[in-house]
């Protein structure tokens, strides 16, 4: 009987599908347009500007295809043909920079991971580059203070200030976040900027109330 129930549990524990691997970290966007704004404001953005942004993702803890990820980053820059956010699932097009500690596969599987993290949104990856990536997010109050040096890619955030950020007095996280299974704070993006080539186009855009910056985490 017990060598009968043994080989019972032995067949259902083969049976059980395997656990997912979590992958979790650190996430900071940094958008064209203010994303925490009053409607009134955000109304006179559409179709205008918002259209490009730099999302960036540092993985903590995690595999991804049994490749471990840990202490690597990779980095999205995004060329919209749209303000992002009115469709979410319009596609972009969209220049990826993986870590250059990386091995080829870890790169590969740095790749899949911000594809699954933009969804319909990365319509079409124009490249993927390899460069250095420093993602560093600071102890502070307002916990969306941020730096980001990834080749042609800048992002420098803070935290907002009831007092100096404040316009129209109902300001709200207008815009959602534009990766998935984020948890994020929004902030002052103090440098958003892109030298790159890829997209063909470049920009630099300051002191605007058009950060995120928080964690991530995905199966």
């Amino acid at each position: 009987m017990k060598r009968l129930l043994a080989v019972a549990l032995l067949a259902l524990a083969a049976a059980a599908p395997a656990r997912a691997t979590e992958i979790t970290g650190q996430y900071v966007e940094a958008r064209t347009c203010d994303v925490w704004t009053g409607p009134c404001f955000a109304n006179a953005d559409f179709n205008l500007s918002g259209k490009n942004a730099v999302m960036a993702w540092r993985v903590e803890q995690g595999s991804l295809n049994n490749v471990k990820l840990d202490g690597l980053s990779v980095v999205a820059v995004i060329r919209a043909s749209n303000t992002l956010g009115l469709d979410q699932e319009a596609p972009a097009q969209v220049v990826l920079i993986v870590d250059s500690k990386a091995t080829s596969q870890q790169q590969a599987a740095l790749v899949e991971l911000a594809k699954k993290q933009g969804g319909k949104l990365f319509g079409k990856v124009l490249a993927v580059q390899v460069a250095p990536i420093d993602l560093t997010v600071c102890a502070c109050k307002g916990e969306t203070c941020a730096e980001l040096k990834a080749g042609a890619a800048r992002v420098r955030t803070r935290c907002l200030d009831a007092d100096h950020d404040k316009a129209c007095g109902n300001e709200t996280a207008f815009y959602p976040p534009l990766a998935q299974g984020v948890n994020v704070r929004p902030g002052a993006a103090v440098e958003n900027s892109w030298s790159g080539n890829g997209l063909g186009l470049t920009w630099g855009d300051y002191d605007r109330r058009g950060a995120y910056v928080g964690t991530f985490s995905v199966r």
